[in-house]
């Protein structure tokens, strides 16, 4: 089983920026599959964005153009670069790593958009 840890969440205005990492316990060139998920209270938890092995990219539409996921390999790290942050992206942001279509999860970071 991985290890997945998060950091990075924390209190921004709007408009503001924040970047969270998620650093694993092993070579993330054996995932399928990286991303990050996040959840508000009493809502499902949702994708936000993730990236394949081989370097694709997807996002959630309510992300494009403001969110980027990127990896460093030689960290064993994924990062999540939020810009022109706004109130509904308040939430717990979750990262997720798949390989051989089984997930793990971090324990999540809070991400706060308020002024």
């Amino acid at each position: 089983q991985v290890q997945l840890v998060e950091s990075g969440g924390g209190l921004v205005q709007p408009g503001g920026s924040l970047r969270l990492s998620c650093a694993a316990s092993r070579t993330i060139f054996s995932f399928d599959n990286m991303g990050w998920y996040r959840q508000a209270p009493g809502e499902e938890r949702e994708l936000v964005a993730r990236v394949t092995s081989g370097g694709s990219t997807n996002y959630a539409d309510s992300v494009k153009g403001r969110f980027t996921i990127s990896r460093d390999i030689a960290k064993n790290t994924v990062y999540l670069q939020m810009n022109s942050l706004k109130p509904e992206d308040t939430a717990v942001y979750y990262c997720n790593a798949v390989r051989y279509g089984t997930g793990d999860w971090g324990q999540g970071t809070q991400v706060t958009v308020s002024s």
